[in-house]
């Protein structure tokens, strides 16, 4: 835990290189953006490529049973090299889960690489010892059975590694998949399915000569902190692990699936021909209704679902999915007619609306001006420190948290789902409706939110999920009693 926060802050060892087999960068940018050393693809000439369907080993009075073993592998991601990644099943991203409300799940995670890894089901409402807290590892050669009860309504949730002080560098070389919770409410609406809902994983990354992923090291000497303390950004767009892809569409609508896999990219995501992306779902579920938003502001960690009709489209239309903060995503062709269009239900489902919490919390998220010579992130002024807790929400509780910060963080809460209730001196914005477990915090900044401690008593956590500030301690224990 040490070496890896003191490489984050202080510059000090290099125990990095061996311990991941990241190549040494080449220096970055402004705002820890790593510049890659090969030609790149030209945008829109790969195919958006879908992760496989994970399937049960076997299913058992009900009870689906999954082997997930993590393995390095070389694969084709920018044309004509091949590149080393750590992935799920030896895939990046890794396969799709689709899970059933009430069904329970149980997952065996066996460890084929050299480093300890930690899983953590994002947004799932999940047992303490399943909730891939960052120093419960499963070791080199290892295995550990994560047990997902699925008490929960349909969301689009995604799974990822959870290592204490290399979850930045580890999700960067590839481990990361998506889990979507399905449940009859969802199916009754007459949303797009089958071949109309597509997973979107937005990651950023950046390439060596020989097509290696490149990441910050300790030898660019005195100044690296400055440069990747606020988060490492790629100079190369993925979407499901390929480079700026195109995605050919009938001319219906689509349901669209999105996550926010990078380490610390901000989206601000719009369709380049105009139109809205009509949202009906948010972190932990489905809106009470659609919303339109003419763009999104997607942060690390949040999903948004929304839908993109295509049938007033004349065919061979193009139209870009780009981020209006630097340049586009994605691409969509429209290649044939497709099925009418359904009508987009008035309203989703019925969302209770939080109140009467029990008590008010304050957590300031801040970077320190110093620490044994290093910038670091805290909450509340402190590092994250695994045997002391912050807050005692009582299982089934409502509470107030006033989140405070000093740059851009996304705050995420493991096992709690929570509403947004205001930002500053106004209201939730749009894109904050709906159940949510990760929150745009934006500089000088207070959210409050109202969040709900049902499922599990025990020892949980929240933090930044801009993944180089968690690697650099900005996190904290809850325990719910």
């Amino acid at each position: 835990m040490t070496s890896r926060r003191r490489f984050l802050g202080l510059l000090a060892g290099a125990a990095v290189i061996g311990t991941t087999g990241f190549v040494v960068a080449g220096q970055a940018g402004n705002n820890g953006l790593l510049r890659s050393k090969r030609p790149l693809p030209k945008p829109f000439t790969t195919p958006l490529p879908i992760p496989q369907i994970k399937r049960p080993t076997r299913v058992d009075s009900g009870v689906e049973y999954y082997t997930l073993t993590q393995r390095a592998r070389d694969t084709e991601i920018l044309p004509g090299v091949r590149t080393r990644i750590w992935g799920y099943d030896g895939t990046f991203p890794g396969p799709t889960f689709h899970l059933r409300q009430g069904r329970q799940a149980v997952v065996e995670v066996r460890n084929e690489l050299d480093v300890p890894t930690s899983l953590h089901l994002h947004g799932g409402v999940t047992p303490p010892e399943s909730d891939g807290y960052p120093t419960d590892l499963v070791n080199p050669l290892g295995k550990k059975e994560y047990m997902y009860p699925v008490r929960q309504r349909a969301a689009t949730l995604w799974y990822h590694d959870h290592r204490m002080d290399y979850t930045a560098p580890q999700v960067w070389r590839g481990l990361a998949g998506m889990c979507l919770v399905g449940d009859a409410e969802e199916e009754n609406l007459g949303l797009p399915a089958d071949n109309y809902d597509v997973p979107l994983l937005l990651t950023d990354r950046a390439f060596d000569e020989d097509g290696s992923f490149l990441y910050p090291s300790l030898h660019h000497g005195p100044g690296v902190e400055k440069e990747y303390a606020n988060g490492v950004l790629g100079d190369v767009i993925l979407v499901n692990g390929a480079p700026w892809p195109m995605l050919e569409v009938d001319a219906t609508r689509y349901r669209f699936r999105i996550v926010n896999g990078s380490n610390a990219r901000r989206y601000e995501l719009a369709l380049e021909q105009g139109g809205d992306l009509v949202q009906v779902g948010s972190d932990a579920g489905l809106l009470d209704m659609p919303r339109k938003h003419p763009s999104l502001i997607v942060t690390p960690g949040e999903r948004f679902d929304v839908l993109v009709d295509f049938q007033d489209y004349p065919i061979g239309t193009e139209i870009t999915l780009t981020n209006r903060l630097d340049g586009p995503v994605m691409r969509f062709k429209v290649i044939r007619q497709g099925p009418k269009s359904a009508p987009v239900p008035t309203k989703l489902v019925d969302i209770e609306k939080l109140e009467n919490p029990i008590v008010t919390r304050t957590f300031d998220f801040r970077t320190t001006k110093e620490h044994h010579g290093a910038r670091m992130w805290t909450i509340n002024g402190e590092l994250f420190d695994a045997t002391k807790s912050l807050a005692d929400p009582k299982l089934g509780t409502v509470e107030k948290w006033r989140i405070s910060s000093d740059f851009h963080h996304p705050v995420h809460l493991h096992l709690a789902h929570f509403q947004v209730l205001s930002r500053g001196a106004g209201g939730p914005q749009a894109r904050d409706a709906g159940w949510k477990d990760t929150v745009d915090v934006r500089p000088y900044e207070v959210v409050e939110v109202l969040a709900r401690f049902d499922g599990y008593r025990g020892r949980y956590m929240m933090h930044c999920h801009n993944l180089e500030h968690e690697d650099m301690a900005m996190m904290a224990n809850f325990f719910v009693g």
